[in-house]
Parts: structure tokens; sequence; C-alpha cells
């Protein structure tokens, strides 16, 4: 960790320049467990870091409590709180980074703008009851639900600050002989009982926040917080001026005995229907997802696991589709992060006879049954894979941390060869054309392995390189430290070429061109006004063109010979997408009708497929002269997803959620197809910081989860998953 800026108890020492590897830009504001500030992450994601106070970073109490925090945040992060990025509980002065969440707190908006309309009170009850859902489904009571926890960005409310919740089974008890909250918005049993607070706990709040959204003030109102605490044990809620129509269900809310108290989904189901001045303000993105009849589950052997709901947290990396601008991010997620390996395989129910025969069903036993490879790894990682490329025989790899590499077979998940790995660091996989695996840990080995029997090749020290290798067909292209760009021969580590790129002093790629043979590195002007974008040759390293665009972009794709880029505002949100025709020098500017948060891509033609990580999946046209540039819109209801991964014949979208889902989505019309049902390691939801993509092989979809699960289903076939 870089040193920080200030030692001591002087106010300088509050704001150290570095947490962990993040450059602290600003300040956004201070509360009694530390200072929240402005970063942002390599590759470029606007982050806020919480700092704990100095004064208690030598608690051993405190520590427990901002572990506990960030447990319990990384349980519940998805489409309804900032997701966790990264943490170190136990560094000097801990610290956690989420997801930068632009927007007023409700206490704010409350406060500059007044009391909310009906209206935007009937949205915010739902976004409120949708959040509580999720956190407590993620077995977390947030215990400080109140207005200064909930950000109001233009996708709906987020809560934030779980710096005193619990999960449903942990032994932490930090309120010994104290009181933990905020007395305005705390239920009765939180002042009665607090060892005993649940859930309902959490929905009281909720009543009280209601109250404040639309009137400025709480249920139980005084200057004394004694008064407060005894109001909410004794006396009835205020309810003047809650709209007619609301008031029974916020009243619901607080009532004294919890039991007596609706659960969020009791709440949802009181909205429905909301009444049509109240649509008018929920964005369209946030509908319900359509589900066709006949969506099953597979893997009968597994039913005793507990079942997850939507809405829980994943992250994406994998596959050729680009995230938004970052250089670290995009390499990360193209070198497909976090595989696993395994011997041990479990049959799946089969599909039943009688289906017809797709195209491509050759490649695969004409009886296909979906399988299951119980493969965990080290840290509680999901598994990870990639398959073979294009034109090769079908054959899947997998790696795990702590765990090593290996070859299923498509057909059944059984080994064909694994090397083990005791190391606890992330390991990153690609496959090179000459019929070689590579696996790389950052900072440490590259090796390279036979694909056919898994015989090491070859191996190289990664300590003079930025990052792990970027896979480009059958050449490893690499930065290295001195600002050199480097191709490396996949077959047998050879350096093919080595030499720096004009206007690139830190070389790091963002998508590679397959039909073309071309991999694009982007670079962003100091000022943030346009984008160095450079077309390399991967096997001779010659710059096929290269061009300055107006705006922060990132290559994601290409369709009908033109470079499809993502079009970044100065928050790092996504809010066009652009044409770039190398030909011609031509432009084209496609808005899309909302902003949109790290979203993934995926191109099929002249559609564009970006998913965002909350959830929501856009269809966009990038036809030239395109009337309307949305084909459709989905909200999945994931709280955090992978990267999307296309069907052969681009028909079908495959993409992964944190409780191990695996979905999939109709192109052409936005409708969801089928899931698989939720796969938890020992029943609870572990962290990545990001999610393996699935991949699409032999005429299957192979998915990973938290469970250690490596599991395939049958890809024409979803709705029987």
């Amino acid at each position: 960790m870089p040193p920080l800026r200030g030692t001591g108890s002087d106010p300088e020492a509050e704001h150290p320049e570095y947490a962990g590897q993040y450059r602290l830009e600003a300040c956004l504001g201070a509360g009694g467990m530390g200072v929240v500030h402005l970063a942002r992450s390599a590759s470029g994601l606007q982050l806020a870091v919480k700092v704990v106070h100095r004064r208690h970073a030598a608690d051993p109490e405190f520590r427990a409590r901002f572990r506990q925090e960030v447990a319990a945040a990384r349980r519940v992060s998805g489409a309804f709180t900032a997701p966790v990025v990264d943490a170190d509980p136990g560094d000097a002065l801990p610290w956690m980074a989420t997801l930068y969440v632009p927007g007023p707190t409700l206490s704010a908006q409350v406060k500059r703008n007044g009391p909310m309309s009906p209206a935007e009170l009937r949205r915010l009850t739902a976004g409120l009851a949708e959040a509580l859902r999720d956190i407590h489904r993620a077995g977390v009571v947030h215990r400080d639900l109140k207005p200064s926890n909930v950000l109001l960005p233009d996708s709906g409310p987020k809560v934030i600050d779980f710096g005193i919740s619990r999960p449903y089974d942990s032994d932490l008890r930090t309120e010994t002989g104290k009181l933990i909250g905020s007395p305005p918005y705390m239920a009765p049993e939180q002042f009665q009982r607090p060892r005993e607070v649940g859930p309902a706990a959490d929905v009281f709040a909720l009543g009280a926040v209601l109250v404040h959204a639309a009137t400025g003030r709480g249920p139980f109102d005084s200057d004394s917080p004694y008064i407060v605490a005894y109001q909410v044990v004794h006396d009835e809620a205020d309810l003047a001026g809650v709209p007619a129509d609301l008031a029974p269900l916020v009243a619901r809310c607080l009532a004294k005995d919890p039991d007596l108290r609706p659960t969020p989904d009791e709440i949802m189901a009181a909205l429905r229907p909301p009444s049509y001045e109240a649509t008018a303000f929920i964005p369209a993105q946030r509908r319900s997802a359509p589900v066709e009849s006949g969506v099953r589950t597979v893997a009968a052997e597994e039913s005793t696991h507990v079942r997850a709901p939507d809405g829980l947290p994943s992250g994406a990396d994998g596959g050729k589709g680009a995230r938004r601008p970052g250089r670290r991010l995009v390499v990360a997620a193209a070198a497909l992060a976090l595989l696993v390996a395994g011997g041990l395989r479990v049959a799946g129910t089969g599909d039943g006879p009688g289906a017809p025969e797709p195209a491509g069903a050759a490649e695969r036993p004409a009886a296909f049954a979906p399988w299951r490879a119980p493969l965990r790894s080290a840290d509680g990682s999901a598994p990870s894979c990639h398959a073979s490329p294009a034109g090769a025989d079908p054959a899947l790899y997998c790696v795990a941390t702590g765990f090593g590499t290996a070859r299923l077979s498509p057909a059944d998940g059984g080994t064909v060869w694994s090397h083990g790995d005791t190391g606890k660091e992330a390991l990153s996989l690609g496959t090179g054309a000459g019929g070689t695996v590579h696996t790389a840990r950052p900072g440490g080995e590259l090796r390279a392995y036979a694909a056919d029997g898994g015989a090491e090749l070859w191996r190289a020290e990664l300590s003079g390189y930025l990052d792990v290798p970027f896979p480009a067909g059958d050449v490893l292209l690499m930065g290295r430290q001195d600002g050199t760009a480097e191709g490396l021969d996949a077959a047998t580590g050879a350096s093919l070429w080595r030499h720096a790129v004009s206007g690139h002093p830190r070389p790091g790629y963002a998508w590679y061109d397959d039909a073309a043979g071309l991999a694009y590195l982007f670079e962003y002007a100091p000022d943030g006004a346009t984008t160095l974008v450079t077309a390399l040759d991967a096997r001779t390293g010659d710059t096929a063109w290269q061009s300055r665009l107006d705006g922060l972009l990132t290559p994601a794709g290409s369709s009908d010979g033109a470079l499809l880029l993502t079009s970044a505002n100065e928050r790092s949100q996504t809010t066009a997408l652009v044409r770039y025709d190398p030909k011609s020098h031509g432009t084209t500017r496609v808005a899309l009708p909302f902003r949109m948060y790290g979203p993934s891509v995926a191109v099929a033609g002249d559609t564009v497929l970006l998913l965002e990580r909350g959830g929501t999946l856009l269809a966009v046209d990038v036809r030239p002269g395109a009337k309307k540039a949305e084909r459709w819109r989905l909200e999945t209801a994931v709280g955090l997803t992978s990267a999307p991964v296309l069907g052969p014949d681009g028909g079908r979208l495959y993409f992964s959620a944190a409780d191990g889902r695996l979905l999939a989505v109709d192109t052409a019309h936005g409708t969801l197809l089928g899931q698989t049902r939720p796969r938890l390691r020992d029943g609870r939801l572990g962290h990545a910081s990001s999610l393996p993509a699935p991949v699409v092989v032999g005429g299957s979809v192979v998915g990973t989860a938290p469970d250690g699960s490596v599991f395939a289903v049958d890809a024409d076939d979803p709705a029987r998953w």
C-alpha cells in the first residue's frame, strides 16, 4: 500500500492519499464511523471509498463491526444497493470501496425540495420494499434504514450503509450495553430487545422513512432522542400528511408488534396495480421480466440446497464483450478470470426424448443429459471456464484458485486431465488457436499446457508485465512495465514482436476481432475530451490504423465492417454507442435512452446488447439511419450479472447471476426464455468482485456457481432448465 499522506491525530491524518490501490480524489462526506471519498478504479470506474476514522481503527470491537459491515454489504450488493468492489478491514485504516451511485440522499432531497408528491412516494415505497426483500433474502437485517441511508439515482432508490447490520446467522453482538441506531427510525424491539431484532425492524424503519418523505418529519418527533425512544415504544405514530391511499399501509409498517407488520412482498403486492400517475414516474427499465411458462430447474440431486431469490449480487468479466471504459477491467474480462478444474461428475436429469435435433447436434451425444461437476475453489469464488477456439474439437477448460487447471468433457463433465494448484491468488485462463491452454497469476507465472494431454509446454515470469495476457488467437498480447507492448507465440512462448505503440504509454487492450486478427487499444486524453483508438495486428504488432475520436470511448465489437464503441460521460455512465468506419473515417453516435452503469456488451449483427451489472438488458439498433435506437429493454431482476454471451446463431443471450443461476434471453424479442435454479455455497452467497461468464460449447451452455459447480444444460431448450 502506498504511504498515507498523514499520520497522528491531526485532521490531515483523516484524509489519506490512498486506500489500498485506490487514489482518493475528493471527500464526499463524513460520519461517525469514517470519511467517504470519491475514487476511481484502474479501469476508470468511479467508487465511493469509506475509510474508518483513525480514532476507531485501534478499537478491536469497532474493527469487528466494520468487518461485519463489509460482509453484510457483500452479501446484499445488487440492484438496490451499492455493490462492493473491494475492501480491506485489516488495513491500518480499514476501508471499503463500493460503486459510486450519483444522486442525492432522501434526506437531502426532502430538505431541498420539500415532501414528495404522492406518485414519487409510491415509487419510493415500491423501490424500498424491493430493496428490503433482497436484503432479507440474502440473510441480512439492515437495522439502520433512514433517509440519509437512501440514495435517489435515476435508476431507483438504493439502500446504503450496513454499518450496524447483522446477518441472521451472525454470533457477533456489538450492542451490549449500548443502543446502536437512529432513534426516530428504530423499531420498538430495538430499544427493548436488541438481541432479537429481525427483518420486521427494517419494515418499521421503512414506515418511518415514508412518513419523513411524505411530510418532512418523522412519525415520532422530538428534539430529545430519549423522548423519541419513549414515543416509539408507547405512542401512536403521527401520520398527518401521509396520502390517504398509503396511510393504512404505512400504519401497518409502524405496528408495535413485529408480527403485525407486512413483509416487503406484501407491501409490493399492496401497491398493485399502481395508479396512472405513479407509473409515469417509474422508468420502463424497471418493469418485471416476462417469464414463459414451463421454466423448471434441473439436477434433482441438488434439491436440498437453499433456493435464493432474484436480485442477489454478482459481477461480470469474461468473453470478448467490453465493459465500461477501463483498461485493466477489460483485460481481465478478456482473459477470463477464475476458472476451475475437477474430476467428480454428477449426472443430472435428462430433458426427455422427442425434441427435434437442432443444428450442430452432431457435436454432442444424441440424448444430451445435463451434468454437474462440483469443483470448489479455495477462496469461495465461483469456478469459471473457457471453451476451445472456433473450429477445434469441442473442449472445456476450467481453473480455480487453490485448485488448479483441468480439461473437462463438455458431454458429461468428466475430467480429461488436470493440474493441481495450491495458491490463493486469482488465476486467469485463455486458449490459443494452436492447441494450447494458458493460465496466469498476476505478478506470478504464466504457464502453457497442451490442450490434448495437458502436458506443460512452457512457463514465463509475469513480474515485468502490467497484467495477465490478453488472448488474441494464437498470440498472447502483453503490456510491459517499461511501456512497450509485446506479442508472445501461444504455442512456444517465444516473443514475436516487442515495441512501443505510439500514444499508448501503458498499452492495454479492450477487444480482439478474431475475423480480422486485430486487437484494439484505447487511451484517454488527459482532459477526457478524446480517446486515441489503435487497431493492432496481433501477429505482427503492426498498426493497421489509429484515430483520435471525440469522447470517452471503449472498443466493444464490430458490425458490418465498422468498429462499435461505448461512450461514457464524466461520471463513467455509458450514455451512447459510437459507430466508426475506419475506411471513411465517418462517425455515427447512437444515444442510449437512459444512462447505464458498467454495462457489458455483446454484438449480434446490427443489434448491440448492453447488460448492466444491476440486471437491466437493453437492445440497441446501430444501423445507419435507424429511426429508433431502442429495440427492446428487459429488467431481469438479477442484482449483479456476468458478461453476456451469445449463442452460435445470435438468437439467444446467456448470462449468470451471483446466486448461481444461468439465464437465457431471446435476442429478437427481449423475453426471458428460462433460468436454472440458484446454487449457493452452503446455502449462502459468497463474495466475488467479478462473476465468470457462461460458455457455449458443443450444443450446451456451461455455467458456474458459488457452490463450486461447473454445470451444463441444453442450449436449445432453456424452458426446461
